[in-house]
């Protein structure tokens, strides 16, 4: 009896020696088919995390004898990711978007008339009516409206309803009336359009910003629970960090405080817009980093959208003879800012869709650049490029962020805007990725949709939701399954500066993943774009779990 009292007394000893010894740590994830996206691609079964960050990943059995954790998380065999990085998307636009009006997916200009009737009204009857997301592009009739239907209705209240690019809107004549626009005027950088010799209410480009500026900002509180719900969709779609492509360094200071608050919690990379004042700013404050909030860039525009033949081209439009597009701002602008932009090491990100406007820009960069660099100054979208263009992002290292959704949703009518020889340099994604072997994607919400799942779809596929067209849209320029995941998340992360704290699932970065009921590396191609998120982790916290 005492020999096995002794015996039972030594196990337990060594029992406590053993737990003693094990490393302390909060959570112990565990039973996933877990895609590190490290440099070798590992996948692992198990990982260990401590406050926000992971310290361990590998085998279950070897993990369990090396860590003692206070929770555990059993996977249940279901696919564990980095979580999703959105490189280029409007979170501040998306959120205001909650409170409009929804045009996305009109079939007319009908239709679009229609959804009034469904909206809820402002009470005020001086107070503005806000709606966006309507393509003249998916109507049978493809011109733009006028906006006669607008001014009978509401023709004492103001109302604003913005293309689904966000280069282009339509105003009635109160609306106008309030910017003080007249048949007539001009602007650089955009059309007031008319018909014969009236407004139509179509704005282009820069022509929009005189309305624009007229519509009240939200209240503070009401932007709030905007942007926190717009923050839970994110989560829900397996989103925790964004790059916000063009905020005012005030929105800045309101988002800091938010994150600081605890209530933000997105991780969001901030291209302050291109404006005197958020240059004066940035060079008075410096950089801005924290774990949640870098700002470093500034966002610019080359030119307008395709969609609205608003894109700079290099020779006129297939469908308008004697168009080509315009840009933004005169050439000089561009270069003075790179100017100043590679003397403050800050980052130069220029949204440029036509083969001009891409070129005009990669010229400029070319010249602040001088040759390679890590400096990593972005294209944002770099749509539609000449073949004699694509060696300025290899020679330079300038980074093409671009959005796969264009792809598929262009695909319809881009033909026609380019011709069939210009669409071939067009939305050429593997032929960009081989420049510098690394590319960032995103979605552009919410011009298109918000889900990571058909940014993969888009890029992998080159389908719509439908599985048009059966052999894909210009295959060659596909990406690889691994390829498309890398731009979602690692690659996403280096745009930003940032691969060596997110982007991956590795020891010593944030514990951001996601579980996912599918395996988006194995699953059927049709399958894909209805992949759901179970859960979304931020920095160690459960900010998402599916009901």
């Amino acid at each position: 009896m005492r020999a096995w009292l002794f015996i039972f007394l030594i196990s337990l000893s060594c029992m406590m020696i053993s737990c003693s010894s094990k490393k302390a740590a909060d959570l112990f994830v565990y039973n996933a088919t877990i895609y590190t996206v490290d440099s070798a691609f590992r996948n692992a079964e198990a990982m260990v995390i401590k406050e926000d960050r992971i310290i361990a990943v590998g085998k279950k059995s070897d993990l369990e004898k090396e860590y003692q954790c206070k929770n555990s998380l059993n996977a249940e065999g279901k696919f564990i990711y980095p979580g999703f990085i959105d490189a280029h998307a409007h979170l501040l636009m998306y959120a205001a978007g909650l409170g409009e009006l929804d045009l996305t997916n009109t079939t007319s200009w009908d239709d679009v008339l229609h959804r009034f009737s469904d909206f809820k009204m402002p009470r005020d009857s001086a107070a503005w009516l806000i709606g966006r997301g309507w393509d003249q592009n998916d109507w049978p009739i493809k011109e733009f409206p006028t906006n006669d239907a607008l001014n009978e209705r509401y023709p004492d209240q103001p109302v604003y309803l913005t293309r689904i690019d966000g280069h282009a809107a339509i105003a009635n004549n109160k609306a106008l009336e309030l910017a003080g626009i007249k048949a007539g005027d001009t602007i650089t950088g955009g059309t007031y359009q008319t018909k014969n010799g009236k407004l139509t209410g179509i704005l282009i480009d820069n022509a929009m910003d005189k309305v624009a500026a007229k519509i009240p900002d939200p209240s503070a509180a009401a932007m709030k629970g905007l942007l926190l719900q717009a923050q839970q969709n994110c989560f829900e779609v397996g989103l925790t960090g964004i790059h916000d492509c063009g905020l005012n360094y005030d929105v800045v200071e309101k988002i800091e405080a938010l994150q600081k608050s605890g209530e933000l919690k997105m991780r969001l990379y901030i291209m302050l817009s291109d404006a005197k004042k958020n240059y004066d700013y940035l060079l008075k404050r410096g950089a801005i980093k924290t774990d949640h909030l870098n700002v470093r860039g500034f966002k610019l525009f080359a030119d307008g959208a395709l969609g609205s033949r608003g894109a700079c081209l290099l020779q006129d439009y297939a469908d308008k003879s004697g168009w080509k597009g315009f840009l933004l701002s005169n050439p000089e602008h561009f270069d003075s800012m790179a100017a100043l932009i590679v003397k403050n090491k800050w980052q130069m990100c220029t949204h440029a869709i036509g083969d001009s406007g891409n070129r005009t820009l990669l010229k400029i960069y070319a010249k602040y650049l001088g040759g390679k660099n890590d400096l990593r100054w972005r294209i944002e979208h770099a749509q539609v490029l000449n073949e004699n263009d694509f060696h300025f992002f290899g020679d330079y290292n300038i980074i093409p962020s671009v959005q796969p959704t264009h792809a598929t949703s262009d695909m319809y009518w881009a033909g026609d805007r380019l011709g069939k020889d210009r669409l071939k340099g067009a939305y050429a994604y593997q032929q960009l990725l081989q420049q510098n072997n690394w590319i960032p994607l995103g979605t552009d919400f919410p011009v298109e949709s918000i889900s990571p799942f058909k940014t993969f779809y888009a890029a992998v596929a080159r389908k719509d939701a439908s599985g048009f067209p059966a052999g894909g849209f210009q295959m060659d320029n596909a990406l690889t399954r691994e390829q498309a995941l890398r731009g979602m998340t690692i690659w996403a992360a280096r745009a930003a500066f940032e691969e060596y704290e997110k982007g991956s699932l590795e020891p010593g970065k944030f514990a951001d993943f996601i579980i996912l009921d599918k395996d988006l590396l194995k699953a059927p191609e049709k399958e894909l774009p209805g992949t759901k998120v179970l859960m979304t982790y931020l920095g160690g916290e459960r900010v998402y779990e599916q009901r």
